[in-house]
């Protein structure tokens, strides 16, 4: 059965308030998680309230009995890996064990601009989010002094203690659907693959191939969780679902050509429904409304 979460762009407005009631909600609803990007601010010049990604995350932590949670995603660029693998490893003893580490290697060139974070062109970019997944895993697994010596970062004997109290730290997931580098960095590192947006159709093409390079490494497919991030614009009703299709100027056929589960409770439950059907295991639906709690509430009725 697809398991449905929740996933917030924390850039768009996220404050202390927002944020504890969404994720009372989150729980009380039945949701399987919830996520949250880490940004400092928005791509497009509109600078809104974002919240500490992990000090809201600790709190969740501390605050809730159930949920799955985690990043997608916290990026090397300007997360040193071995404070992530630190901080990703107390909170998750905080919360019995239910972070999921997502991990990525930086995309967004204003936010780095603003704050003095040097981005990198994308080979070295990904060169560097390489080194840190060494880091961040090594650190978590290891029991042993860890040393590693490489362009970006270096590790001279260093031990992570206290060690995670779940065997290997949390849950690592890693985004993105590129073929040449992502795919294999998730047969390396990871325990779950996150898509963004994607139709059916391109999924199972993905998706098989990831299976093939798994087959290949020695890993079983069952391995790696397979889930997605995508867009969400529900209505419980026409009129509630017009409304958003009016603020974003588009109608639901386009949205769905584009990967965006949108529609009334029947459409959604057809996307979700083929998603499925095609081996998809968890969905994150961005909720980018971060008021509209009655929305989501009417989205839990529909769809869990």
């Amino acid at each position: 059965m697809l398991e449905i979460a929740i996933m917030l762009e924390g850039q768009n407005g996220l404050t202390w308030s927002r944020w504890q009631k969404i994720v009372r909600l989150v729980e009380e609803l039945g949701f399987v998680g919830l996520y949250r990007s880490d940004h400092f601010t928005n791509s497009n010049g509109t600078d809104l309230d974002s919240l500490e990604l992990w000090t809201s995350l600790t709190w969740l932590a501390c605050n809730t009995n159930r949920i799955e949670f985690g990043p997608l995603v916290t990026p090397f660029s300007f997360r040193h890996p071995v404070f992530t693998a630190r901080t990703a490893s107390a909170v998750d003893d905080l919360s019995n064990g239910r972070l999921t580490l997502g991990l990525g290697a930086g995309w967004q060139d204003r936010e780095h601009q603003l704050f003095g974070f040097d981005l990198l062109e994308p080979k070295p970019r990904f060169d560097r989010f390489e080194e840190g997944m060494e880091v961040v895993t090594r650190l978590l697994q290891s029991d042993e002094p860890v040393t590693f010596e490489g362009h970006y970062y270096q590790i001279r004997g260093g031990t992570l203690l206290p060690r995670p109290q779940r065997k290997g730290g949390p849950r690592i997931l890693i985004g993105g659907a590129g073929e040449k580098r992502t795919l294999p960095a998730v047969v390396h590192y990871a325990d779950e693959w996150n898509s963004v947006m994607l139709l059916p159709e391109t999924f199972t093409q993905k998706n098989s191939k990831l299976n093939e390079l798994l087959s290949v490494a020695g890993r079983k497919p069952e391995s790696v969780r397979r889930s997605m991030m995508t867009n969400c614009v529900f209505g419980k009703d026409e009129i509630a679902l017009n409304e958003k299709l009016t603020a974003r100027k588009r109608i639901v056929d386009e949205l769905r050509t584009r990967g965006v589960v949108a529609g009334n409770t029947s459409q959604v439950k057809e996307q979700l429904h083929q998603l499925e059907a095609v081996g998809l295991q968890r969905i994150m639906l961005q909720w980018l409304d971060l008021d509209d709690l009655a929305g989501l509430e009417a989205l839990a009725k529909a769809v869990l």
